[in-house]
This record gives C-alpha cells, structure tokens and sequence, in this order.
C-alpha cells in the first residue's frame, strides 16, 4: 500500500513538472529576464556614480548611516538598494528552474550538483580575478570607502560575485529540500544576522577572515567582505521557495507576488516604526530621507523587507504584463539573459568613462546620468552580442555561465 502512494505522489509530482515544462516552451520566463535586466540597470547607476561622480556611500553596520543635503544623491544611491536582494532572490529561482529543466534531459542529481558547485565556483574566482581589478580604476582612496574594521590596504576583496558563488554552493546541498525545511533555512539566517551582528562599538576589531567571510562585513588586514554568506543566504534560498509555486501554478504568481511584496512593505513599515530589533541602525524620524535610510551591510531585516517586497510587486506587474512585455522590454530581455557578462564588462566600462571624463574630482550627477545613459548604449550592443553567441554555443558551455 506504502508503495502505491508513494507511486502516485511521483506521479503527481512528474504530471505538474511536465505540465510546467509544456506551458513554458521557451528556455526562460520572460518576466524573470525582465526583473533581472532592470535590476542590472538600476545597478549601473550606482557604479557609475562611483566611478564617474565619485559619489558611493556605504551603508555599514559599525559606521553612521551616511548622510545626505538633498533628494537626488540620496534617491540615486536608495533605488540601486533593490539589486542585491533581486541578484540573490533571481539566482534561487534561476537554480530550481535550471535543475527541473536538466532533470527532464536526464541529469542525475549529483551532475546538477556539481554544475552548481562548479559555477559557484567560477564566480568567486571571477571576484578575485576578473572584478576586482575593476576597482582598483576607481576614486576609492578619495572616496575614503574602505569599510570599518582597521587597514587601509586591501588585497582580497569580496564582493557580490562571492556572496553569489558562496550562496550557491550552500544552495546546491538544498534544492531536494522541502519548502518548511527551506523556510526555517531562510528565516534563520536572516534572523542570525540581526542578532548575532556586533555593536558599533566594536568596529575597530580586527575579526579574522572566517567571520568576515561568513557574517561581519568589513576588513582586517588584507581581506575585505561586503557580502559575508550568511546575512545574503536567506534571500537565495527564499527564491527556492518561490520558484515551487511558480512550476505548480504559473497563473497565480501576479497574485501570489503582489500579496507577499504589500506583506513584506507593511511589515517593514511596523519595523521602522518599532525602531529596534531588525533595524540594526536607530531609526530617524527626522524626514523621509532617514526614514528610508537603512542598512545594508549587512542587510537589516527592515532592508531586506523593503526591497525584496517592492522587487516582488514589480515581478508581479511584469508576470501580468508579459505579452505587453515583449513588445517594448526587449533591452531588458537582453540585460536579463546576459547579466554576468553585463556586470563584468560594464564596470570596466565605466571605470575607463571616470577616468577619460573625470579622472580629478568626479562630475556632477546630472553628467553621471549622462554617461552612465551613454554607457547603457553601448553595453546593449555588447549584450546583443554576447546573447547571441552564447546561443551559438552547446548546452554545457562555460560560456553559457555568463
């Protein structure tokens, strides 16, 4: 009797795989490429204030949150805050869909496994390698960003692209997991942050790289960690979860996002109202502009509520809207679908802008918007491009990683 249930409960779950497979012949949901192209050009704004204006504050637990004289540099700096969190979010769905798509094709749970582990791999050697020398084109000693934590040269820099690679390596152990097990995997290691993050007063501490790396942003010597694996964890893992209602119920993802993402702001509205626990950072009531002025490394829940609900209801107007989506988003198509390539070249992009147009001093915002526009431009091209070699390409190319 046991074996005729479990039977039909593979069954059950073989008919809603190939019914999702069948409803969405092409390789990718668009309103997921969409997201994600958005989410790269919103990112773009932020590099290139740094490179261009040399304008890049930085939102760091043991340090005051920064502190701005007008709307524009605080609303240039607060609308690249809901990248992070879709980066993390999109790579959880992006895993699941990948790993449901190979197992039609016959991939054995260990090969997709070590697919993941390979490409969490990659991108954290690309960190190392391929990003970081990026950096080193920009204003960071007159910007004096370095974070808190002690030491002014930095030899190791980890970035996103290791916060990425890390996430995924942990996500590679749990795609088999049920959504409960997911949940309390996710909510822990959010709440773990918010509890186990030091005070300010302990800035100076010169922690060694494994806590760094794991959960305190900051740098000790020659190591520096903006995305510790820990506090960016949950939000992968989170798009774990999601993706399971996508492939049961496409249809009711509009809804079913909408719902969350409102959830998710009211429940940072009450957090910030509240002014403890979740904030990291006191909260000012002063205007508008402190009242949204949250932290971000590491995240704080309230950062985390924020962004991810409002990168929710933007994911759930594009699911609604997708048909009209492909009439007039296709920049976004291609930005989505090529985005570590976008991310790579574009800073250096906008590393060699800054030094060509502003290489003392940095331009106003309003230039910045120019160029980083300017630049948009051109990494279109580039991404065109690069789409359509990569289609060119077989399967299991490494190319197809970017």
């Amino acid at each position: 009797m046991s074996e005729v249930i479990v039977d039909r409960r593979a069954q059950s779950a073989q008919t809603i795989s190939n019914s999702f497979l069948a409803e969405n012949r092409e390789p990718r949901l668009l309103y997921l490429d969409a997201l994600r192209g958005l989410i790269m050009i919103l990112m773009a704004v932020d590099h290139a204030s740094y490179f261009i204006a040399h304008q890049h504050p930085a939102e760091f637990w043991g340090q005051p949150l920064p502190e701005y004289a007008s709307a524009l540099p605080f609303l240039t700096r607060f609308v690249t805050h809901f990248c992070a969190p879709g980066f993390f979010f999109l790579m959880g769905i992006g895993m699941m869909l990948f790993a449901e798509s190979r197992r039609q094709l016959g991939w054995t749970e260990s090969a997709i496994r070590k697919h993941f582990l390979t490409r969490g791999a990659l991108l954290i050697v690309l960190q190392l390698f391929i990003e970081n020398p990026a950096w080193v084109l920009g204003p960071a000693a007159e910007l004096g960003s370095h974070p808190p934590g002690g030491g002014s040269e930095v030899l190791l820099h980890f970035g996103v692209l290791y916060g990425l690679g890390a996430s995924m390596i942990v996500c590679a152990f749990l795609l088999r997991l049920n959504a409960i097990v997911l949940a309390i995997i996710s909510l822990l290691a959010v709440l773990l942050t918010q509890a186990l993050i030091p005070g300010a007063e302990n800035a100076a501490t010169l922690y060694s790289p494994l806590p760094r790396l794991l959960l305190i942003p900051g740098h000790t010597n020659l190591v520096q960690v903006f995305y510790p694996l820990i506090p960016w964890l949950g939000l992968a893992v989170f798009g774990l979860i999601f993706v399971r209602w996508i492939m049961v119920n496409p249809a009711a993802i509009p809804r079913k996002a909408a719902l969350i993402g409102v959830g998710f702001l009211l429940l940072f509205l009450l957090m910030r109202l509240g002014g403890g626990f979740g904030n990291i950072h006191p909260v000012s009531f002063s205007s508008w502009i402190t009242f949204l002025n949250v932290t971000k490394y590491p995240p704080s829940l309230a950062y985390i509520l924020l962004t991810l609900g409002v990168d929710l209801l933007v994911l759930a107007l594009f699911a609604r809207m997708e048909t009209t989506l492909r009439h007039w988003a296709k920049p976004l198509f291609v930005f989505g679908q090529t985005a570590l390539f976008f991310y790579l070249v574009h800073l250096y992009l906008y590393a060699v802008m800054g030094l060509t147009f502003a290489p003392a001093g940095g331009t106003s915002l309003g230039w910045m918007y120019a160029y980083w526009a300017g630049g948009l431009v051109l990494l279109y091209l580039l991404c065109v491009w690069y789409r359509t070699f990569k289609q060119s390409t077989a399967p299991n190319s490494v190319w197809r990683f970017f």
